[in-house]
């Protein structure tokens, strides 16, 4: 588990094709890795990794077919500029939200404009996610923990004080660019609670009407 604040910029410094699988480099700039042992995790642009080797100044990371289809790590290139974050401890400052490293899909960078001394974004979530997006609720973006200051339909705004454009990726991000985006882990939950045992069929719709007049939320 992480949570989202970001504790170093790091680089890819190295990208291995391992048939339909990728093997990763990650030079980790100012991360500590002297309490990282091997088979570690470690949040690259929010995808949870595991450290296979430690060279000294960052680690190796293998990354299957499966996980390069699903997050944005597969448009990496040498000197791909990403976020990185070490697993969380009993002892670590929950400063942001609780984050898996499960990425729930790829959303686009559509707008960027100033708001003061901090800078306005809007990201289009696809659009099966939409669902879980709120107002003043928490995403993460390539690993960040931040807060939605609005949501049109799939669109949700994001107000990014200085702070974090200097200490993440975020200031690299344009119009067009794909981010990795992980929806509270509470309402991934809450949605399948929900089904009850709905859930266990494979033809279920989600949660419907019908599910929600069952359960007593609306009469």
């Amino acid at each position: 588990m992480f949570t989202g604040i970001i504790q170093s910029v790091g680089e890819i410094a190295a990208l291995e094709p391992k048939g339909e699988d990728l093997r990763l480099r990650i030079r980790t700039g100012k991360l500590d890795l002297s309490d990282v042992q091997l088979g570690d995790s470690i949040a690259v642009n929010g995808v949870c990794l595991t450290a296979v080797d430690l060279p000294g100044d960052g680690f190796w990371a293998d990354v299957s077919g499966e996980t390069i289809r699903r997050t944005t790590l597969g448009d990496l290139g040498i000197g791909s500029r990403v976020n990185l974050e070490k697993a969380l401890t009993p002892t670590t400052r929950l400063g942001g939200h609780l984050v898996s490293g499960h990425v729930d899909g790829i959303g686009e960078v559509i707008a960027r404009r100033p708001a003061g001394r901090s800078e306005q974004f809007v990201i289009r979530a696809p659009a099966e996610l939409a669902k879980y997006i709120a107002e003043k609720g928490s995403i993460c973006v390539d690993g960040i923990s931040l807060t939605v200051n609005g949501v049109r339909g799939a669109e949700f705004d994001l107000n990014i004080v200085p702070h974090t454009l200097q200490e993440t990726t975020m200031d690299d991000f344009r119009p067009g660019t794909r981010v990795n985006l992980e929806v509270d882990i509470i309402a991934r939950y809450l949605e399948r609670l929900l089904q009850g045992e709905q859930a266990a069929d494979p033809d279920s719709r989600g949660i419907t009407l019908a599910t929600l007049q069952d359960t007593g939320f609306i009469k």
